[in-house]
């Protein structure tokens, strides 16, 4: 992750910030289309899920110039998930719909290189997210 792959992620997001709500609908609907499996992790009603999303991707977006801010909130959103029943093999699934909906939302403005930056970003998050909500066992998953 560089310097400028974060200073796109950090411009490319101010752009989703205004249109949030709609970002958070495109990428849950994503997610349980790909995954359908995952729909009983979460409550029906998916109002107050859809704003602790893009909560949480501000403050990680925000913090990424200060990587060591984040990862301790990190860790312990990644801890929790695992209670709801969250695996391994789903945080691939998990980045390709969060891609998915950057590139919905973001239309003309994602590029090949946008694309790359937030690939790059969500793999150092969810690689470590991974290691520290299952240890050893994550490696095998990637």
């Amino acid at each position: 992750m560089t310097s400028e792959q974060i200073t796109l992620v950090q411009q490319s997001f101010a752009k989703v910030a205004p249109i949030s709500e709609q970002a958070a609908v495109l990428f849950y609907n994503r997610l349980f289309e790909l995954a359908p499996s995952v729909r009983a992790m979460f409550p029906e009603d998916m109002t107050e899920q859809r704003k602790k999303l893009m909560g949480m991707l501000a403050a990680v977006v925000g913090g990424l110039s200060n990587l060591d801010s984040i990862l301790p909130a990190a860790s312990t959103l990644a801890k929790r998930h695992v209670a709801y029943g969250a695996k391994a093999e789903h945080y691939p699934v998990v980045g390709a719909a969060l891609l998915w909906t950057l590139e919905k939302g973001l239309g003309e403005d994602w590029t090949p290189e946008l694309a790359r930056a937030w690939t790059d970003v969500y793999g150092v998050l969810s690689g470590y997210m991974m290691s520290e909500a299952y240890g050893a066992q994550a490696q095998a998953a990637e």
